[in-house]
Parts: C-alpha cells; structure tokens; sequence
C-alpha cells in the first residue's frame, strides 16, 4: 500500500523578505519548520 502525504505549493516571493521580495532566508527556515511541525511533507515552490 502507498504512504500518503501533503505538500504546500507556493511561491518564493510570498515569504517575507528585506527587500519585499521572498528569499531563502531566516524567513524560509522558519516556514519549513512549520510545515514539518504540521505534519507536511512537501513544500513545492514555483
């Protein structure tokens, strides 16, 4: 039997960031932390 799992699928630019923009940053790690602590698997960005 397949394992099932979640993802979130979302931009860059929607994370905060200096500029306005999204980055990788501080702001991603904590976004990621979330998502694992939530039980997601996936986090596809576009």
């Amino acid at each position: 039997m397949l394992k099932r799992a979640s993802g979130v699928l979302m931009h860059v630019s929607s994370l905060p960031g200096k500029y306005g923009c999204g980055d990788f940053g501080d702001g991603a790690r904590a976004w990621v932390d979330f998502l694992s602590s939530a039980g997601f698997s996936y986090w596809q960005t576009l």
